[in-house]
């Protein structure tokens, strides 16, 4: 097992990849820490650009650029996983990256992610990989209707794949080949989405965040509740699928792990995400340890605490419709942690920000936050829709 167990310290700088709200909130945790940031995005205004101490405005493959880090930093980290994984791997030979190359190949590539996960011996929906249109017939029938086609790489909040519900949508969810290779998954009716965030630092020790229960809308995370509403035997096996996924993977740093729970208790892993994640967010507040100062502890080598929920939680997206809404409510809501990006623009669709309440009473916050005038839409795309 390759163990990274050089120990970064406060007032050395930690570079990050990708100037988004991730990275933005890495960076107000090594900033705590006594660290210094450093970011690379092509942004000289991205939301971690304004928080950081060195701004590198470049592409994330731009060779110059990245050495450049590499000379700034005394650790690198990534903030999303669509890095071109060739220029990752030639800063793996010039910088310190404790969460290295590898994971970012095996998950920004869905063939690659289903392989590695059944190598860590956990369930996956049933899979056919397909190359060409033909492909799809020959396997149609063993994994049944309705199934999904999802491209191998570049999807995320529900692009990159089409629903097959009947035989004469193939030929429409072919198009998607176009991009290259995919993967044709067996639909799986779940009764709920849920997700695990595990940490592991250089040294081996690994720690995990509670396991909360996600809802989307149109594909793209809403709510995130934590925990979530499940038994005890659902949580103790979550945990141990995300442990024997950490192991398997040589994790360093932060991942995330999303699962489809099904009525009769079976845990299909969805995919993985080699970062902090949205469904985390929470943390910041419900937790002894944000998912965020744990991952700077983690690349660091620092030591880890498993971390504690000291509070029931319910963290709601704020999307570009929602913004404007919701800056009103600040006023009559004390009570609600308001977390906004720092993004120039307020597009439709896009993440701006994101809510968290502290509750007693979970049932009650969730009906008091869907009476609210922010989130207009209330059709939940669930396990069970088609």
């Amino acid at each position: 097992m390759s163990l990274f167990k050089k120990t970064i310290l406060p007032g050395q700088t930690i570079g990050i990849i990708g100037g988004g709200q991730l990275g933005r909130m890495m960076a107000i945790s090594a900033k705590q820490a006594g660290f210094r940031v450093a970011v690379l995005d092509p942004s000289p205004n991205s939301p971690c650009a304004q928080v950081a101490d060195v701004i590198i405005t470049a592409q994330y493959d731009h060779y110059d650029a990245l050495y450049r880090l590499a000379e700034e930093c005394a650790v690198i980290t990534y903030e999303f996983e669509n890095i071109d994984y060739e220029a990752l791997k030639w800063l793996n030979e010039r910088a310190y990256i404790p969460q290295g190359a590898e994971l970012i190949r095996i998950t920004q590539d869905r063939i690659q992610e289903k392989a590695a996960l059944s190598l860590a011996g956990v369930e996956v929906a049933p899979y056919a990989v397909i190359n060409q249109f033909t492909d799809i017939y020959d396997n149609i029938e063993k994994l049944g209707l309705p199934a999904v086609l999802k491209t191998s790489r570049g999807g995320y909040d529900g692009k990159g794949q089409y629903v097959i519900k009947e035989e004469k949508d193939i030929e429409e969810a072919c198009k998607l080949l176009e991009s290259g290779p995919c993967v044709l998954e067996k639909w799986i009716p779940f009764e709920k989405e849920i997700s695990v965030i595990v940490t592991r630092n250089g040294s081996g020790e690994l720690t995990h965040f509670p396991v909360v229960e996600n809802i989307h809308i149109d594909n793209i995370l809403h709510q995130t509740i934590a925990p979530a509403r499940v038994d005890d035997s659902v949580f103790s096996k979550a945990v141990s699928m995300a442990r024997m996924i950490s192991e398997t993977l040589d994790l360093v740093g932060t991942l995330a792990i999303e699962m489809f729970l099904t009525s009769d208790g079976t845990i299909y892993i969805n995919e993985l995400a080699p970062r902090p994640h949205n469904s985390g967010h929470y943390t910041i507040e419900a937790c002894d340890h944000s998912q965020f100062s744990h991952h700077i502890r983690a690349i660091c080598n620092w030591p880890l605490e498993q971390p504690s929920l000291l509070k029931n939680a319910v963290m709601v997206n704020l999307l570009g419709e929602h913004l404007e809404e919701a800056i009103k409510e600040i006023p009559s809501n004390p009570q609600w942690f308001f977390h906004l990006y720092g993004k120039d623009a307020a597009k439709h669709k896009r993440k701006m920000g994101h809510i968290t309440v502290l509750t007693d009473n979970l049932d009650d916050t969730l009906a008091s936050l869907d009476d609210s005038s922010i989130w207009k839409e209330k059709e939940k795309i669930g396990g069970n829709e088609e």
